[in-house]
């Protein structure tokens, strides 16, 4: 077990660090659907030369595919929603509110997903301690993001401005929480953890390059990409390996305990982004009252998880 642990905790680390690295591709390309395109692109060769090294079967057989609901293959596109909007959210909001607001969102669909049994997970039941810390995270939330503005003394216009964005930010951590249940969900059924990574990676890739040649009508060009470092490419490789982690995770421990894990790597990644400035991202030095913050968190999500 501690193992299948010790695989969502580095997972929830890598997620964090993909952020800075896909927002600074972004600056690059000029556009966030393009670099999350590119990012999902290098993450599916990735998992798809993996997947064929060890079961040398890169796609699901057409009888799986029609003899299983529609829906064990929207954690791609919802993957792609939460991926494009990271980048998004990163220059606005931060490497610490980026990840902070999703985990609220994430709290909130685990412990329904939980709940409900959705997506084939094992039902847990809503007890009171859970409600109470789910409350003790909200608390958490406000007091790593909501006080470290004040005291930066933001003015209301700048706070109207973002409040959409953090709204958003919730709403794709939900979406997050789905994913990581359906691609789990996913893995049992083929029986091929790998197999189930690429497939959710690859139809991600689609859906983004799609929308992508919409928004943009362009592929990015030979002289932006030339200007690119080799890690502005490892988003990809970082995001392929959290969907693997998770997918080996989900099954062995549970949707719940895989989300709770891989959010505390993606605290601890977060803050070290924000501290040290990796990846190319503004430097900012972790506040004291996002410290208190995380570690109020860190004891609802113990309580909504444990008790």
């Amino acid at each position: 077990m501690l193992i299948f642990l010790a695989f969502a905790l580095v997972g929830g680390f890598l997620l964090a660090n993909q952020n800075p690295i896909n927002s600074d591709l972004r600056r690059i390309v000029g556009s966030p659907f393009l670099a999350s395109a590119i990012s999902n692109f290098v993450g599916s060769i990735f998992l798809g030369l993996i997947t064929l090294i060890l079961s040398h079967q890169l796609f699901p057989s057409f009888s799986f595919i029609s003899g299983n609901p529609a829906w064990i293959w929207l954690g791609g596109l919802l993957g792609g929603i939460f991926l494009t909007s990271n980048v998004l959210l990163f220059p606005r909001l931060g490497a610490v509110q980026t990840v902070i607001l999703p985990i609220l969102g994430q709290i909130l669909m685990g412990m329904m997903i939980d709940s409900f049994g959705w997506f084939g997970a094992l039902q847990i039941p809503l007890t009171l301690v859970r409600v109470i810390g789910v409350l003790i995270t909200l608390v958490g939330v406000i007091v790593a993001v909501v006080l470290p503005n004040l005291k930066q003394n933001q003015t209301q216009k700048s706070s109207e401005n973002l409040l959409g964005w953090r709204i958003w930010g919730v709403i794709v951590g939900g979406l997050s929480a789905m994913q990581q249940a359906i691609n789990g969900r996913l893995g049992v059924l083929l029986h091929n953890s790998a197999q189930a990574a690429f497939a959710s990676f690859f139809i991600g890739f689609l859906a983004i390059f799609i929308v992508s040649l919409f928004v943009d009508r362009r592929l990015p060009r030979i002289s932006d990409l030339r200007t690119a470092k080799v890690w502005n490419g490892f988003g990809g490789v970082l995001g392929g390996l959290f969907v693997l982690a998770t997918v080996l995770a989900v099954p062995q421990i549970g949707a719940g305990l895989t989300i709770m894990m891989g959010l505390i790597g993606q605290i601890v990644g977060s803050m070290l982004v924000q501290q040290f400035g990796w990846w190319r991202s503004l430097k900012f030095r972790v506040q004291m009252w996002q410290i208190v913050g995380v570690v109020l968190m860190l004891f609802g999500i113990v309580l909504i998880k444990f008790l």
